[in-house]
């Protein structure tokens, strides 16, 4: 077992992608492991795959192997691993109507194991398998593949071809020599063995003998060549497949805000590299059986290589720009699907894309669906080569869907939690391939809606399908509970990225919207790993409101979004609980409110907190929150002790020139009167106070946070104006 005492060290360092492939589910890894000397010990390359009248012999083998392995389980102490075997013994009767085929696993596997070693000592001065292109780790942990790495094995490929054509073209020379020496001995022969020119026959006749055996070593090391081709081949392009699929998750990670990298050229330009390669080896492969016929092992590189090209052609197709993840119905948007083999396309008749909208269950058949779900209108395009761009791509640019079929719902199920995607099919035929390929490619999941005012409902549902969904799932399957560790990252990439800004969400953020998704505000505990349910984030309402907590967090990035942001990435203000009197969201209108906590040291030594009357969006959109601090004459200082003006100077508005017209300009100010005792609480001189001006016996604690000493913002959110006409008017009614 002395390959798989060198291979055993290496299997950690191999994505699980390659180990998949390298191990197939017929012939998994544990037999490999359990059976290693036994497997090695057999001539699995005496075996003509082909040839009929050895499959008693290989049939022998399967039994064999199949009772070796039942008397490893029987003796193996582990309950879990002993009955894992017994299964695995059971599964090897697939082999029983073939069992060449077992051969051909087993061989392949052998073959690639010993390209595996080969690498590495190539490369012995580096880690092992660094050929093996691994990158940073991904969002959720998962190892990317880098695309660097890949142009390196590409490079040793094209080498490799490089090598089998010149070991072609050496045997074309010694079959020439040897021709011509040949011919010359014919013409000597028959002489008078005394003749002194009997020496040249005995010469020439060694000569021959000399290419004979340099032919023949040739003609093995070409074969070598190829096999050692193929199966880097299978390797190099497992890795690129791993690395689309990478693109892929990339791309859907990116819906929540995480950084994504959308240039497609190196991608491109590495299938249009391992396509040469396929073609060259294929070549190489045909002129092999021109000058030695059909010999041992062409069937099988023959069938490798075509299994490997198909599956090229199928996973080069690709959503570009992917459709929005809320379509509503009747309204128009656009996709584009690339194909990153556009220009190895055979030219003739154009190459027509056509989309159809399929549920959830469809999209898990991985067939074409022949039953309709959806209408979708512009439903084709043809797929377009721009010169300039090197890009083949088919856009659809003014789709729409007229009208949906729903699946029947499951208890609260609402349409808004159903999930659709789109389907792209076509069939083309690239350039030295005599078949024609049928290729697919789906989008990510979408929701459709009929009415605007499901629109925040089923972002939820795309916000938890990207933000928690595992690469290569079964489609659409999410968790109903994740850490709540995992959903803060998620909240702070999305907030991130809806409000366009650098700062994210911090601890104290977290553990407020923790406190307020819980119900538990006077927890202090922490969180981390408290698992946070579907229900929870979009289908529960919070304590006393008529809104769930992604629709609360919907307003809040809004809001910011629209008259904060500015404010939020300077640090003025944070985003935290009901006790650190810097930022309140307060649930009782569906308007995001600014309200300003003023102090006021009464004649009798007493103080007075009052609430300023809320600012809504249209108080903020007329004048910004700089300029109505900067009028408020009652604020002069903010937290620790800064003068306010230094604090907002920034964000005040410069005063506007005269008008050229002779009109005098006005401006919009903000004037307070505190005498106006409504909503003023007076409290007894000798109360402690807080640095907040609060009652240190009142509920309300504090966080220590930067600037702004007595501002907060209250957020609501009143589920029937959402439906009111004057929403986008600012018009509030608590």
């Amino acid at each position: 077992m002395a390959l798989w005492a060198q291979m055993t060290p290496q299997l950690q360092f191999l994505p699980t992608q390659i180990l998949n492939e390298l191990y197939p589910d017929t012939f998994p890894l544990d037999v490999r492991h359990y059976l290693a000397s036994w497997i090695e010990e057999q001539r699995w390359e005496n075996f003509d795959v082909d040839n009929m009248e050895q499959e008693p012999q290989a049939r022998r083998l399967l039994d064999q192997m199949v009772r070796l392995l039942q008397e490893v389980a029987q003796h193996n102490p582990n309950v879990v691993e002993r009955v894992k075997l017994q299964h695995i013994s059971r599964n090897l009767s697939v082999f029983q109507q073939q069992p060449m085929q077992l051969v051909r696993t087993v061989r392949d596997i052998l073959r690639k194991e010993r390209h595996l070693l080969t690498q590495v000592g190539m490369h012995s001065n580096f880690p092992p398998f660094q050929q093996i292109p691994q990158g940073p780790p991904a969002t959720n942990g998962t190892p990317q593949p880098a695309r660097e790495d890949g142009k390196t094995d590409v490079d040793n490929l094209v080498l490799k071809v490089l090598e089998i054509q010149n070991c072609r073209q050496t045997l074309h020379q010694l079959q020439e020599d040897l021709n011509w020496e040949k011919q010359e001995m014919e013409s000597i022969q028959g002489q008078n063995e005394l003749d002194p020119q009997n020496s040249d026959q005995v010469t020439r006749q060694n000569r021959i003998q000399q290419l004979e055996y340099n032919y023949s070593v040739c003609a093995k090391k070409r074969m070598q060549l190829l096999q050692e081709a193929v199966c880097a081949l299978e390797l190099c392009q497992a890795s690129l497949i791993l690395r689309i699929k990478s693109w892929r998750w990339e791309q859907h990670r990116a819906t929540i805000g995480v950084q994504f990298d959308d240039n497609l050229g190196p991608l491109q330009t590495w299938c249009e590299q391992l396509l040469g390669v396929n073609s060259n080896l294929r070549q190489e492969l045909m002129l092999v059986k021109r000058d030695h016929g059909v010999v041992e092992q062409f069937h099988t590189l023959q069938e490798s290589l075509a299994h490997v090209l198909q599956t090229l052609i199928k996973n080069s197709l690709v959503v570009d720009k992917q459709p929005p993840q809320v379509i509503k119905t009747q309204s128009k948007f656009s996709t584009t699907v690339r194909y990153l083999l556009g220009e190895k396309m055979a030219p003739g008749k154009p190459v027509l894309l056509k989309a159809q909208i399929i549920t959830e269950a469809q999209a898990r058949q991985g067939v074409v669906p022949n039953e309709n779900v959806g209408e979708l209108i512009n439903s084709t395009a043809i797929l377009e080569h721009n010169t300039a761009s090197k890009n083949t791509c088919a856009t659809f640019r003014n789709m729409s869907i007229r009208k949906i079929k729903r699946a029947d719902r499951k208890g609260s199920e609402s349409v808004t939690e159903e999930k659709f995607a789109l389907l792209f099919t076509t069939e083309l035929t690239i350039t030295g391939c005599e078949s024609p390929y049928s290729i697919q490619a789906i989008s990510l999941p979408v929701v459709v809606i009929v009415h605007g005012s499901q629109e925040i409902n089923a972002m939820a549902t795309i916000i938890w399908d990207c933000a928690f969904s595992e690469p290569d799932r079964v489609p659409f399957i999410v968790p109903e509970r994740v850490p709540w560790k995992q959903m803060c990252e998620a909240l702070s990439s999305k907030f991130m990225s809806e409000v366009q800004t650098q700062r994210c969400l911090d601890r104290y953020n977290f553990h407020f919207l923790a406190q307020k998704i819980f119900d538990q505000p006077d927890i202090t505990e922490d969180f981390s790993n408290m698992p946070v349910s579907w229900a929870q984030f979009n289908k529960e309402v919070l304590p006393g409101r008529t809104f769930t907590f992604w629709q609360w967090f919907e307003g809040v990035m809004d809001l910011t979004k629209k008259c904060l942001r500015d404010y939020w990435s300077e640090g003025v203000f944070y985003l935290t609980d009901t006790n650190s009197k810097v930022l309140i969201y307060r649930g009782f209108a569906v308007k995001c409110l600014l309200c300003v906590i003023v102090l006021f040291f009464c004649s009798d030594g007493g103080r007075k907190i009052q609430n300023i009357q809320p600012f809504t969006k249209k108080d903020l959109d007329s004048a910004g929150l700089g300029d109505r601090i900067r009028d408020i004459n009652c604020i002069t200082h903010v937290y620790p002790d800064l003068p306010k003006n230094e604090v907002f100077k920034k964000f005040f508005t410069v005063p506007s020139p005269p008008n050229p017209d002779g009109y005098l300009p006005f401006k919009l100010t903000t004037v307070v009167n505190p005498g106006d005792q409504r909503s003023t609480a007076s409290i007894p001189p000798d109360t402690p106070m807080d640095i907040f001006g609060q009652p240190m016996s009142n509920v309300y604690g504090y966080t220590h946070l930067p600037f702004l000493f007595f501002l907060q913002v209250f957020i609501g959110w009143c589920i029937k104006y959402l439906f009111s006409p004057h929403r986008n008017q600012g018009i509030f009614s608590p």
